[in-house]
């Protein structure tokens, strides 16, 4: 088992778990180089596939900073290595079950003095459908250290469990969110990280992140899991267990 007894108590009653130091040191770091001028390289020209939302400033020179970028596997062969990986999917399939599809690879570099908040919100606010059940599993991979300073991410433990709530709708990239945005809360814990570390959360937990005005970067990449047929439209590619109809495929 990839999971202890406690670590699968501690998922279930709190929505999430950090497994650290879970990819090598070696593969952080290459991953950590490939990004450094990711947002210089998008400038001057994205790849077909992929897509990208930027941070939102009302002064026109505040340096273009990606807030994130979709289908990240595509630009770096570690982060492709990383999401196929067994250090990763068996812990996703403990959690699970054995029908792993990939619904998305996300790069969410929040740069140093430029990253903007990540309000308060549910995944599966985003995600939901007529086929699709709240299953999914996201694996959040660091590059970089991440602390209060730089906007680590933060959870409502144990908020999963009162189903998915009423989202607000806005006109930025993170058009979804909970009502009071970024508002401090009482009953959050910021989970403060290494780099190489994982945090592994379920669809329905509440999690949000602050803004980073520190002189240090927090790149994170967050692999995100479906059950295979969990609504097929939602997975990209089946990585274990039974394969998708073939007209569905």
């Amino acid at each position: 088992m990839p999971l202890a007894n406690e670590e699968m108590e501690f998922y279930s009653e709190n929505g999430y778990l950090l497994k650290k130091h879970l990819i090598p040191a070696s593969i952080t770091k290459k991953v950590a180089k490939e990004t450094d001028q990711i947002h210089e390289r998008m400038l001057e020209n994205i790849p077909s596939g992929i897509g990208i939302s930027w941070e939102e400033y009302n002064d026109p020179e505040t340096p273009k900073r990606i807030r994130q970028l979709m289908h990240s596997e595509l630009i770096n062969d570690k982060l492709n290595q990383i999401l196929r990986s067994n250090e990763v999917l068996d812990i996703i399939e403990t959690l699970m079950g054995p029908n792993i599809s990939l619904y998305h690879s996300k790069l969410l570099p929040k740069s140093a003095y430029y990253g903007t908040i990540t309000p308060w919100h549910q995944d599966y606010s985003y995600w939901k459908g007529e086929d699709n059940q709240p299953l999914m599993i996201n694996c959040m991979f660091f590059m970089d250290a991440a602390t209060t300073e730089n906007g680590c991410i933060q959870f409502v433990p144990g908020s999963h469990k009162k189903g998915l709530l009423d989202h607000n709708r806005g006109n930025h990239s993170f058009g979804l969110y909970l009502p009071g945005l970024f508002e401090g809360r009482d009953d959050t814990v910021p989970v403060e990280v290494d780099p190489g570390d994982c945090i592994f959360f379920g669809p329905l937990v509440i999690h949000g992140s602050d803004a980073n005005k520190s002189p240090h970067h927090r790149r994170a990449n967050t692999f995100a899991y479906n059950v295979t047929n969990n609504d097929p439209r939602q997975c990209r590619e089946v990585l274990r267990g039974t394969a998708l109809p073939d007209n569905l495929a």
